[in-house]
């Protein structure tokens, strides 16, 4: 071997050593024990699982951790998991969704101080919280720890088992403090982010309903992701309370109104709307609504002029005091309608531009004057109630919205005159017809009981009338008459 020889070789050793060297150092120089990293899977073996770590060591993790309850695999090639670096070197780099099974006090230690989470399973309630066993050692949960809600009963977390980070390791492991809690709400906190970046203000989202309040329900579109539905944007009809609308645990869609930053660094105030996504039933009222038309609707509330009825959801219409009754004159709408109440009701106006709709009950029940001529003809006998006693008569109810005056002159003439006199409103009477005068809606009424009565005003016609109460006593005197005689 030549010097030219002899001094290439020690060069071409000293090379490779550092290539050696520089691979097995760049292999893992950016991988490190407590790092999560997310890698794709990129082959399936029995019973481990090799993931993509972005270096050229790839990853193994136990297959049995990525089963679920039913014991099959979840996962297929190509698809991405989050993990955590438990064993890196230059040969081997080991993965796990947490650290479990036999483990010494290092394993634990190491799990402290990077802050790697471990995986324990709750043996027992305690004074303050949980037992937990943790690899093979006792720890404690606080009950605050536990979960990010208020945990109301504390036994059923007992079995099950959870991932913890290690909060304090202290005595050589004889005083090991885990939280369940913190993992959860950084789960919860990119969770949140994770929707926000794709967060589409034009788009309907489904929630759940998780709380409600008596200005409006609360709903979650993601987790930690929380926004509430003011009662006025639960439904286009009135509600008095959100529970009129919705429960907890209802799916709803909702559109987002506005998103504003909170009180707390990082949070979000979020308004939903439900009924926006429902359209604007106005839009559609003037194929549903139509003067004339009789509709069943639902009084929502009463006011002093009249009260609103809902004809369909979001579709209110006024019915006047005025337009209440034809049967009694009406003071205050209660006299008639409550909240609540179903009505018939009569389209009498229909402003869909101003969105105003005149409706009328007393028109949907129909005007009991219209065929008053039919129904009650001069000279029959019919039965009534005494409505009031006034002074110059009494007013006699022959149907709603029907009443007659028999005059105190018919009364006076009357051979049961005593009799009618100590009648009180709500007593039964039977009278005769004498005149209707629709037009003027007066109905006036005799007793019945004196024979020549029709007789003398079929005698003297239209001037009955006119003779007032001379006709009355010679009425009288040919009664005295026939009794003396």
């Amino acid at each position: 071997m030549n010097d030219n020889e002899k001094s290439e070789f020690p060069e071409s050793e000293e090379n490779f050593a550092d290539l050696l060297e520089s691979y097995s150092v760049g292999m893992n120089e950016n991988i490190q024990i407590g790092d999560q990293i997310c890698g794709r899977i990129i082959s399936i073996g029995t019973n481990t699982v090799f993931v993509d770590t972005g270096t050229k060591v790839d990853g193994v993790v136990e297959k049995a951790e990525l089963l679920d309850e039913d014991g099959r695999l979840a996962f297929v090639e190509g698809d991405e998991l989050d993990l955590y670096v438990v064993v890196a070197d230059e040969s081997e780099i080991r993965l796990s969704k947490a650290m479990s099974g036999i483990g010494g006090l290092n394993m634990l230690q190491d799990a402290w101080e990077q802050r790697i989470p471990v995986e324990g399973k709750v043996a027992a309630t305690i004074k303050g919280g949980f037992q937990v066993e943790v690899i093979k050692r006792r720890a404690f949960c606080p009950i605050s720890q536990m979960d990010l809600t208020y945990v109301e009963d504390p036994e059923i977390y007992v079995g099950q088992t959870f991932s913890f980070l290690i909060k304090r390791f202290e005595e050589r492991g004889r005083n090991i403090v885990v939280s369940r809690r913190d993992l959860l709400q950084k789960e919860l906190e990119a969770g949140r982010e994770a929707f926000m970046e794709q967060l589409d203000e034009e788009k309907v989202y489904e929630g759940t309903v998780v709380r409600i309040m008596p200005f409006g329900a609360f709903v979650s579109l993601a987790p930690g992701v929380d926004g509430l539905v003011h009662i006025s944007e639960l439904s286009w009809s009135r509600l008095d309370t959100p529970e009129q609308a919705v429960a907890v645990g209802d799916r709803l869609n909702v559109k987002i109104l506005s998103v504003k930053a909170g009180e707390k660094p990082g949070t979000q105030k979020m308004s939903l709307s439900v009924k926006q996504t429902l359209g604007d039933p106005w839009s559609e009222a003037p194929n549903r609504i139509r003067v004339g038309d009789k509709i069943k609707g639902k009084v929502t509330r009463c006011a002093n002029f009249g009260a609103f009825v809902e004809l369909y959801p979001g579709i209110e219409g006024l019915v006047h005091i005025s337009e209440m009754s034809y049967t009694r004159r009406v003071l205050r709408p209660e006299e008639v309608v409550s909240p609540g109440d179903e009505v018939m009701v009569l389209i009498k106006e229909f402003e869909p531009d101003r969105k105003r709709i005149s409706l009328s009950i007393k028109d949907a029940e129909g005007d009991p004057w219209e065929d008053i001529d039919e129904k009650f003809k001069p000279g029959t006998t019919v039965k009534g109630q005494v409505e009031k006693k006034e002074r110059f008569g009494i007013f006699v109810n022959l149907a709603p919205g029907i009443t007659g005056l028999l005059p105190k002159s018919k009364i006076t003439a009357s051979d049961k005159s005593s009799v009618i006199e100590t009648l009180k409103p709500g007593a039964t009477i039977t009278v005769t017809i004498d005149t209707v005068n629709s037009r003027e809606r007066k109905i006036s009424l005799g007793t019945g009981d004196i024979s020549d009565d029709q007789g003398w005003q079929e005698y003297t016609g239209s001037s009955a009338g006119s003779l007032g109460s001379l006709g009355d006593q010679l009425q009288k005197a040919l009664s005295r008459q026939k009794k003396g005689g």
